[in-house]
């Protein structure tokens, strides 16, 4: 299977292509600059893998949480591709792909993505290898709201971490296991995950896929900065 994966949840642009065992990436920090570089990035990792569009079999795509503009952005380049080919999407939570990131040892990974206006988009998620699943609903709120949402000792991963760290470990049972706040969620692991899904039938039409914000509020008020 030819699988195009894109993420451009966070200030990480990314692309990856899995062509069967082979998996072929380009990866760049660019804040407001993922317009300019998604379509180049995905047809540099086609051209390096020496396919075409039009032999790609699926497409997976980054659904959020995170920036309300590269999330659309991420969305709308899948919703393109897939409609032109006509081939099926795997949405994969944002969230998700960043706690892949984190060591496969049995613990329970604590993702956060930081919200800006002093709140974490937050996920548990427990993973076996390139499979992972839901601990719990994701959310969106203050890093103090995370009390109660594990059980143990945790890794901690993601920019929630490098901003909250405070609050986040006073809201933990115990100190993380493992923590790395330097991290975003990434295209190789959107396909990592939905590869699987995509082979078991599991994609859906393009214009099924979804955006994931968690919220619907940009920015504080003026009376709100004012508190």
């Amino acid at each position: 299977m030819n699988l195009l994966a894109i993420e451009t949840a966070t200030e990480s642009c990314s692309v990856a292509l899995l062509a069967g065992d082979r998996l072929v990436a380009r990866s760049e920090l660019a804040p407001r600059r993922h317009a300019e570089l998604l379509l180049p990035m995905c047809e540099d990792v086609l051209a390096e893998a020496g396919l075409a569009r039009a032999d790609l079999d699926a497409l997976a795509v980054g659904r959020g949480p995170g920036a309300f503009t590269g999330v659309r952005l991420a969305i709308s380049a899948a919703q393109g591709i897939a409609l032109a080919l006509g081939i099926p999407v795997v949405p994969v939570s944002s969230l998700a792909a960043l706690a892949m990131q984190a060591p496969d040892d049995g613990a329970d990974v604590l993702a956060v993505i930081d919200a800006r206006m002093g709140e974490v988009y937050a996920g548990v998620y427990r993973r076996a290898g390139d499979r992972i699943e839901a601990v719990g609903a994701e959310t969106v709120g203050p890093a103090d709201a995370l009390h109660g949402r594990v059980s143990g000792a945790v890794s901690v991963i993601g920019t929630g971490w490098s901003s909250y760290r405070d609050a986040i470990e006073k809201a933990l049972p115990a100190p993380p296991r493992w923590a790395e706040g330097e991290r975003h969620p990434q295209a190789a692991d959107i396909a990592r995950i939905a590869a699987p899904l995509a082979a078991a039938g599991q994609g859906v039409a393009a214009e099924r896929v979804l955006p994931v914000y968690l919220r619907d509020k940009v920015a504080l008020t003026l009376a709100e900065q004012r508190r």
